[in-house]
């Protein structure tokens, strides 16, 4: 079966096909790719009309966002779609810092805000115009453009021949996604510099893509059939894994919860969480995982110094001479709620969420991990950059994979 794209634009009155001329212009140019449209539909900026028009199949859907809130509207229903979260995408954000220099004028408040996609999208930069971003889930594919005068750029830079190789002509076309963590986007470019843009070499196209406190490597190759497919992915994946190494934790799906769950039920060990700017979250992560009772003994949310100090004893001189947010403090934390526990295994966060409890010495993103295994008490300071809801994630990403790391080394 040959796949097929759908194109929506949003931000228009519905029914308006008639004068939705980027609509016609993105529909020939996927036409012209080798990739027949079977539908084009204009809609409000409404949230479930546009959940609707996202067809299951196969094929490719591509979203013309309007102004106003049309590209808030399309970043959510995607991102549901697939199962993502709305992380901030650096490239996406560099790219806006761009144009908007060349116009010469400052940065939106709001620049943030466009800039967060669903996890583990591609930012297609443009010259004239907002940035469009791509999205793979398996066999579907996403694509969202601004309705503005970078639109041609876009279809000639980046979505023309995005459907050529990905959908032109018939076959079969999987995509592997490699996650890393505790690496940088660029440690992992310059790692991997030899498989990016050598598709034709290699035989599969090898994308590096920005997370929140991870860093994506997507693999997609096409084939006759998918045990070719299959069998081409697993050749180019095997060295990519080699040059990620210990940073490289699971694959697709597999977030760090899972993996570090599924290496606690190994070892037969149990964890103890203490949780201060993180509120809860770590423990909700791990929760949200299935059977994660068979590991998982308590948490603790100790948000005040009162509480740090009577639930989990953390030494008044301790909050007194380096403060909460501090390393003494976060390895008290995680010795305690251990102790307390009779767990092997604990974590500990606390930090400064923002936006506001900053200073000099501890701005904003400025985080503590404690870790303990086995009796053995190490922490990590972090600075982490975004909003609010972005540092409370990195903190538990960066939790996650302290402990990970710890327990690869145990058997």
């Amino acid at each position: 079966m040959t796949a097929a794209a759908h194109v929506v634009t949003v931000g228009a009155l519905p029914g308006a096909a008639l004068a939705d001329p980027e609509g016609a212009v993105v529909a020939a140019a996927l036409m012209e790719a080798g990739l027949p449209v079977a539908s084009r539909v204009v809609l409000d900026e409404d949230e479930a009309a546009l959940e609707r028009a996202l067809t299951p199949d196969d094929g490719l859907t591509v979203v013309i966002a309007g102004g106003g809130s049309a590209g808030d509207v399309a970043r959510r229903v995607v991102a549901r779609a697939v199962g993502a979260r709305l992380v901030l995408n650096e490239r996406f954000l560099a790219a806006l810092e761009e144009r908007y220099r060349r116009l010469d004028r400052p940065l939106p408040r709001r620049a943030e805000r466009l800039a967060l996609v669903p996890q583990g999208a591609s930012t297609w930069p443009v010259d004239d115009g907002e940035p469009g971003w791509m999205l793979e889930s398996g066999a579907r594919a996403f694509v969202v453009l601004a309705r503005d005068g970078g639109l041609p750029a876009a279809l000639a830079a980046h979505l023309v021949p995005f459907a050529r190789a990905r959908f032109a002509g018939r076959g079969v076309v999987l995509v592997r996604t490699l996650r890393a963590a505790g690496v940088t986007l660029g440690e992992v470019e310059e790692r991997l510099a030899e498989w990016l843009g050598a598709a034709e070499r290699k035989g599969a196209d090898v994308a590096v893509v920005p997370g929140d406190g991870e860093v994506w490597v997507r693999l997609r190759a096409r084939g006759a059939t998918l045990a070719e497919v299959s069998n081409i992915l697993d050749r180019v994946e095997a060295p990519l894994r080699a040059a990620l190494g210990d940073d490289c934790y699971g694959r697709d799906a597999e977030s760090l919860e899972v993996v570090v769950g599924r290496l606690l039920r190994e070892r037969r060990l149990t964890l103890a969480l203490a949780e201060s700017c993180t509120g809860g979250l770590l423990g909700h992560r791990l929760t949200n995982v299935p059977g994660s009772s068979a590991y998982f003994e308590r948490g603790v949310l100790v948000y005040s110094n009162r509480a740090k100090e009577e639930l989990l004893g953390v030494p008044a001189e301790i909050l007194r001479t380096h403060g909460a947010v501090s390393a003494p403090c976060a390895e008290a934390m995680v010795r305690s709620v251990c102790e307390r526990a009779g767990a092997p295994c604990g974590l500990a966060i606390t930090g400064v969420a923002g936006p506001d409890g900053g200073t000099a010495a501890k701005p904003v993103g400025t985080v503590f991990v404690g870790l303990a295994v086995a009796g053995a008490v190490t922490s990590r300071h972090f600075r982490f950059l975004g909003g609010r809801a972005s540092v409370k994630w990195q903190s538990t990403q960066a939790a996650f994979d302290m402990l990970r790391r710890a327990l690869k080394g145990r058997t």
